[in-house]
C-alpha cells in the first residue's frame, strides 16, 4: 500500500498527505521543519513524528533558524528532558548544527530555498552527497524524503491520487524539470 492509500481520512496522515506532502515551499521555517522532522523520523514511524509535531514546533522555537542556531547546552538539556519530542542527542545536535548550516547557506545563496534551487535538478544519489557534505545526520532516506516532501523529487503521490491534480497546478520542481527535459 502507498501513502496515498492509507493517509486520506486519517487524523494525522490525512492533512499532511492532502495539503503538504510533495507541495513546494520556499519558506525557510517550512524547509527547516521538514529537515528536522525527517531527521527525527529515522528509525521511527512517520505517525509518531506527526503526533509530536506541535511539541517539536514549540521545542524548536517555531522553526526559527536563527533562534535554534543560537541554542546552547542549556537548550540541549531542555530538549533532552522534553517528553514531547524525540529525545535523541544526535538528532538534537543535528537540528542545531543544521540551523547553523542554513545560516551559512543563507549568507552564500540568499536563502535555503535558493541553495536547493541552485542545485536542482539532480539524481537522488547526488543530492545525498551534497547534503552529507554540508549537513549533519543525512542519509539517503532522510534526504530523499525531505526533497520529495517539498516537490524536488517525484514520488510523493501516485499518478492517480486526487492530490496530484492540485499538486500539478503548482508545478513542483520535479515536474518543471521533467517538462524541460522533454524534446
Amino acid at each position: 500500500m502507498s501513502y496515498c492509500d492509507i493517509a486520506p481520512g486519517h487524523p494525522f496522515h490525512g492533512p499532511y498527505h492532502d495539503g503538504e506532502y510533495g507541495f513546494p515551499s520556499s519558506d525557510e521555517r517550512v524547509l527547516f521543519e521538514r529537515l528536522v522532522l525527517e531527521i527525527n523520523q529515522a528509525g521511527l514511524s512517520w505517525l509518531t513524528i506527526l503526533k509530536k509535531r506541535d511539541a517539536f514546533r514549540a521545542a524548536f522555537a517555531d522553526w526559527d533558524v536563527d533562534r535554534v542556531a543560537a541554542f546552547g547546552e542549556a537548550d540541549v538539556a531542555r530538549l533532552l528532558a522534553d517528553p514531547g519530542i524525540i529525545r535523541n542527542r544526535l538528532k538534537i545536535d543535528a537540528a542545531i548544527r543544521n540551523a547553523r548550516v542554513i545560516q551559512e547557506i543563507r549568507r552564500e545563496h540568499g536563502s535555503f530555498a535558493a541553495w536547493i534551487d541552485a542545485h536542482h535538478p539532480r539524481p537522488k544519489e547526488e543530492w545525498v552527497k551534497l547534503f552529507k557534505r554540508r549537513f549533519a545526520f543525512m542519509g539517503g532516506e532522510i534526504v530523499g524524503e525531505f526533497l520529495m516532501s517539498l516537490g524536488y523529487l517525484p514520488g510523493a503521490h501516485r499518478e492517480d491520487c486526487p492530490v496530484m491534480v492540485r499538486l500539478a497546478r503548482l508545478e513542483p520542481p520535479w515536474m518543471r524539470a521533467k517538462e524541460k527535459a522533454r524534446p
